[in-house]
């Protein structure tokens, strides 16, 4: 039986994850790829209607500037997303379950058109909205014999950059992908990561408890 899964994703999402894990009856081993900073930001000039969040980190790390634009009605991307809007008293009026692209088309079709979204430093682009950067991912730098807990195990890849980050990291410590199982959180995802593991498994939803549902459906050696 292959119970253990590497969980990747930074605090505080990783300790949401880890007793998700723990309550399938599955072992977590923590190997987070990223730690998140906020940055120094201020809300822009001019007038908008919306606010597209697409990650829960943005609003953990936006700081007072979100005060500001507590009035302008939310789309999120992810459930988690929502919740952290939610616990920061703005208004979430849709949640869309795939990505930056298709909330925004939410937004779009509601007759949101000035758009201010609250990201990373290096977002996703989409057309037609103001994006301002208000927190940073800056990449952690494991040891060989930390990423060797790999083997045999399913990892969880939240993100297109975590699969990016996570195959770079098995090349580097010679771990072939074929003794590696991945469950990730879309097919976008999933095709991040590249090609040649033992087994690649994708959410039924866009968020962390079907994704950490679909992994252990395959924690069975087959």
């Amino acid at each position: 039986m292959s119970r253990r899964l590497l969980v990747l994703r930074p605090a505080p999402g990783a300790t949401v994850t880890a007793a998700r894990v723990h309550a399938a009856g599955l072992h977590p081993i923590l190997l987070p790829l990223f730690t998140i900073a906020p940055l120094a930001w201020s809300p822009p000039p001019g007038r908008f209607d919306a606010l597209l969040l697409t990650s829960a980190n943005a609003v953990r790390h936006a700081g007072d500037g979100l005060a500001a634009l507590r009035d302008l009605p939310v789309i999120a991307v992810g459930t988690a997303t929502a919740e952290a809007a939610q616990a920061a008293r703005l208004t979430v009026i849709a949640t869309g379950d795939t990505d930056g692209a298709a909330a925004l088309r939410i937004a779009q079709a509601r007759g949101y058109h000035r758009i201010l979204r609250l990201t990373a430093d290096r977002p996703t682009p989409l057309a037609g909205i103001v994006d301002v950067a208000v927190y940073t991912t800056v990449a952690i730098d494991h040891p060989p014999g930390a990423v060797a807990a790999a083997r045999g195990a399913i990892a969880l890849l939240h993100s297109s950059r975590a699969a990016e980050r996570f195959r770079t990291l098995l090349d580097s410590a010679a771990i072939d992908p074929a003794d590696v199982r991945v469950a990730a959180l879309s097919a976008k995802v999933a095709d991040a990561a590249g090609a040649g593991w033992r087994d690649v498994v994708v959410a039924a939803t866009r968020n962390d408890a079907a994704l950490v549902a679909a992994a252990a459906t395959r924690a069975i050696d087959r």
